[in-house]
């Protein structure tokens, strides 16, 4: 206790760290301000109705950061940019050069990398924009709108998508943490008073058990994300003797950790952008068709889709295949396998080079099982409450708990590092 209050009170006397933590709030209260301006002629009744009944909109809402529920102008969220994120790191299998830009050369790679993302996102935007206001359209949550308004509605709520992702970028760069997790983060927060004013005034004593169910529920997913993401796998690492001069250096010995979880809470970011996707589309189509045998089919699909089984399954597959394509993406074991051969390190019994490049990709293909399936599995914990309790709301917010307590960890350690450079 007494070392967290020592770094608080060192987070709050270093000048640098204060103006980030005062540039992170700021940013995340200036979105909270965009998140409660509304596109024009919305009926609030219809909307609330609409959202209620609905758990697709209801994880939408979750990735808006809260801002689809107010049909705000950032109703769309870091969504189009998450998406533009994929589609790029897709390609990075397909296309080795945009993989060496993003692992070989550095900031300067990385920089090329994003902007790219930033170029696809735009036209993703306005697709998915047209593609809210003329599905709510035609549920009668927003008017009757002649070609203009749709024109001017969906460049404005394009625009508000943009705006975000820059705002989630200067969060980045001079804020602390992920600016895009810490966006999905700030509108989860910002709905717990509304959810908690809820659960007050519905409460049924006769539903205590139930209660006390859920809560026990939540800590479990908790200290579970929290143990899988800290967890850490040492490989011991030894520096050779080196004598220069009168001198000698080296001959230490030292472990680098690898984390069971290297890729925090984007795979979930990642799996649930890819279940929604279909969903939106196929909603969109049913909305604007009116040929019987195309609303059939949609129907048909929409009810396949949804259904718990196939939608549990296919998250968990989602889940833990993203852990491993991002964690191969973010992690090369032949890069560290070299900076150690030049640094005059090696791994006790494992021959420099290759072999210790070999080495490092079975232990990480190892952990990474245990953390993905894990992962996984406390994804797809809601639903399995769900499934057993029968209310809808437990998928949605199980979720949303997944994704905050990750952010908090990623931010901890964020703050964490900033404290160590402070200290050397």
């Amino acid at each position: 206790m007494h070392s967290f209050f020592s770094k608080l009170k060192l987070v709050f006397s270093d000048s640098v760290l204060r103006k980030r933590i005062v540039m992170t709030v700021v940013l995340l209260g200036l979105f909270r301000v965009l998140a409660g301006i509304p596109i024009p002629g919305i009926d609030t009744a219809r909307l609330q109705q609409f959202f209620g009944n609905n758990q697709f909109f209801g994880l939408l809402d979750v990735f808006s950061g809260g801002g689809l529920s107010n049909l705000s102008i950032v109703m769309l969220g870091v969504g189009p940019y998450i998406t533009a994120s994929i589609i790029m790191q897709l390609m990075t299998i397909m296309f080795p050069r945009l993989k060496a830009m993003y692992q070989e050369e550095g900031e300067a790679g990385r920089k090329k990398f994003s902007q790219f993302s930033r170029m696809i996102s735009i036209p993703l935007a306005l697709i998915q924009a047209v593609s809210f206001i003329v599905l709510l359209e035609k549920q009668g949550v927003v008017g009757e709108l002649n070609t203009f308004q749709l024109i001017i509605n969906s460049l404005v709520v394009t625009a508000g998508s943009v705006l975000l992702m820059w705002v989630g970028e200067l969060i980045t760069e001079f804020g602390i943490g992920n600016g895009v997790s810490l966006i999905i983060f700030g509108g989860i927060v910002a709905t717990l008073p509304t959810k908690i004013s809820q659960i007050v005034f519905s409460y049924d004593p006769s539903q205590l058990l139930t209660y006390l169910f859920f809560i026990f529920i939540a800590f479990v997913i908790v200290y579970a994300v929290v143990f899988i993401t800290e967890a850490e796998r040492p490989i011991p690492v030894t520096y050779a003797k080196r004598v220069r001069g009168n001198r000698v250096y080296g001959g230490i010995s030292t472990y680098i950790p690898l984390r069971l979880n290297q890729a925090g809470v984007i795979p979930i970011i990642f799996a649930l952008s890819i279940l929604l996707f279909p969903q939106l589309i196929l909603n969109l189509i049913k909305g604007a068709a009116t040929n019987p045998m195309v609303l059939s089919i949609t129907d048909t699909l929409l009810i396949w889709v949804a259904n718990e089984w196939i939608y549990g399954i296919t998250y968990f597959l989602f889940v833990f295949i993203f852990t491993y394509f991002y964690t191969a993406i973010t992690f090369d074991p032949h890069q560290m396998a070299e900076n150690l051969q030049k640094n005059g390190a090696f791994i006790p019994g494992v021959r420099p080079g290759i072999s210790t490049s070999e080495y490092v990709g079975k232990v990480l293909t190892r952990i990474t099982l245990v953390g993905a399936s894990f992962l996984g599995f406390i994804a797809v914990l809601p639903l399995i409450v769900k499934g057993l309790t029968g209310i809808t709301s437990v998928a949605v917010g199980g979720t949303a708990l997944l994704i905050a307590v990750s952010v908090i960890l990623d931010l901890v350690r964020k703050v964490e590092a900033q404290i160590s450079m402070r200290e050397y």
